[in-house]
């Protein structure tokens, strides 16, 4: 079997002392000029080096570090979902490098980058759909890696923790189905992620077992950032047949969509039925109280660390594990039978 570079191996074959690959990897530690940086991440790229940090960590007893990757920490999904990692991690004894990506492909590269700088033994993630090529490279270097919500069907030997995103869709589309609507409309995350992907999906197959078709005009996908929810309800509002229900799938264009309902006058559920997915209290705190799919936060936290800390032990088989939590539909009195025409 080949034998794992060294850092001295990296310093020989950047021209630079191990000193000054030390401190390329730990930035703390000194100084180093941009063309010398460059030049020994090259060489740490091309001979596949992988500091031993996180393992020593791990042998020895000193606190281990795992990187947490959230999408968006003004979306108050992520939010809870990144204190309830942090609260279980130092329960295990282990430190948490949060860091937030903001939606943005390049800032996310920017913190895989960052992560294998310092040398974390585990990443929990929720991924942008892009770094194909950084997140594979970060595993081929020995970091482990657990996608949390959404995952990359390119990378199909990466851990996933998510909800039942299929099953969750299907049951709140039959739910208005069953109270007698055909025209509902669906605002669900960008189809360039697994969540957006799959929501759609439930959407799709709740129709087909109804025998009843799908208007693609009912469906819009927005990014998570913006108002795009908002802006999703002003057109679907907009069309000749409007839709006598809406579900909002999307967790971050919740307030936004409810937000544009309450501005044009929409009385709910009396000329549009709602359910959103969020895990908020103010949803029971209006008037009236919105339906819910509620996700299981914790559940999501618990399990993703679980298996990330068993990757780092070597406690795991190495086949990737994909674990589905299922989510809580709560009714409530956001949703009526359709007995009233569509609002004019």
């Amino acid at each position: 079997m080949k034998k794992a570079p060294t850092i001295r191996d990296v310093a020989s074959a950047a021209g630079v002392s191990v000193s000054v690959v030390s401190r390329v990897l730990n930035p703390d530690s000194g100084p180093v000029a941009p063309a010398k940086r460059e030049t020994v991440l090259r060489v740490i790229d091309e001979l596949g080096y992988r500091p031993r940090a996180a393992a020593r960590e791990l042998s020895v007893g000193h606190t281990p570090t795992i990187g947490l990757v959230v999408a968006d920490l003004a979306n108050p999904f992520f939010a809870q979902l990144a204190d309830r990692v942090v609260w279980e991690a130092r329960s295990h004894g282990v430190q948490v490098m949060v860091m937030t990506t903001q939606e943005d492909p390049h800032l996310e590269a920017d913190s895989l980058d960052t992560l294998l700088d310092r040398s974390v033994g585990g990443v929990i993630a929720t991924p942008t759909g892009a770094n194909i090529e950084k997140w594979a490279r970060l595993q081929s270097l020995g970091v482990n890696v657990v996608f949390v919500d959404r995952t990359i069907p390119e990378l199909a030997d990466v851990d996933l923790v998510s909800i039942e995103n299929v099953d969750s869709a299907r049951r709140a589309t039959e739910h208005m189905l069953g109270l007698g609507h055909r025209r509902i409309g669906l605002i669900t995350g960008p189809v360039s992620t697994s969540t957006g992907r799959s929501r759609i999906e439930g959407y799709q197959t709740a129709h087909n077992n109804f025998s009843i078709s799908v208007d693609p005009q009912l469906i819009r996908d927005v990014p998570f950032r913006g108002d795009g929810g908002g802006d999703a309800v002003g057109s679907l509002l907009a069309l000749p047949d409007r839709p006598t229900a809406l579900i909002v799938a999307n967790t971050a264009q919740v307030q936004s969509s409810v937000r544009r309902l309450v501005q044009i006058g929409v009385r709910i559920p009396d000329d549009l039925s709602v359910i959103v997915f969020d895990d908020n209290p103010w949803t029971e705190l209006t008037s009236p109280p919105l339906s819910v799919i509620r996700q299981p936060i914790d559940m999501l936290a618990v399990h993703s660390l679980e298996l990330v800390l068993g990757r780092m032990q070597g406690r795991l088989p190495p086949a990737p594990r994909t674990i589905e939590v299922k989510a809580d539909f709560v009714p409530r009195s956001s949703c009526s039978p359709l007995t009233l025409s569509p609002i004019s």
